[in-house]
């Protein structure tokens, strides 16, 4: 689960979940990105090692690609706290709390779309 969660929350940048869950994804995510991070930023030497161990967790090649290309470089000069969580309400169905997990810098606008 875990897996299959931070591999969409990497594609998409965000993702709804419940609250339990999204504590649980957070610490996993941000292990992945802080590899990635000092990879890029060992150079040629650690940037494969980093690789095969972020592909260890991540299964999608191309969301390994986009970890490594654009997403640590953007937190090159943040030393940690690379995800949010925004309690969003209850669930319908069961009352289960919502959450939004999202990577900070790249805030969710869903009227983005329409404008």
């Amino acid at each position: 689960m875990l897996r299959n969660q931070a591999t969409a929350l990497i594609r998409y940048e965000h993702i709804e979940t419940t609250v339990p869950r999204a504590k649980e994804l957070r610490p996993f995510v941000e292990r992945l990105i802080t590899i990635a991070k000092r990879g890029v930023a060992a150079g040629d030497g650690k940037v494969l090692h980093a690789r095969r161990l972020v592909g260890r967790d991540l299964v999608d090649g191309e969301v390994v690609i986009k970890l490594f290309d654009t997403i640590a470089p953007r937190f090159a000069d943040r030393p940690g706290g690379y995800t949010r969580i925004l309690r969003l309400g209850y669930r319908r169905g069961d009352s289960a709390e919502i959450a939004q997990l999202e990577l900070v810098g790249s805030e969710y606008d869903p009227k983005a779309e329409k404008k």
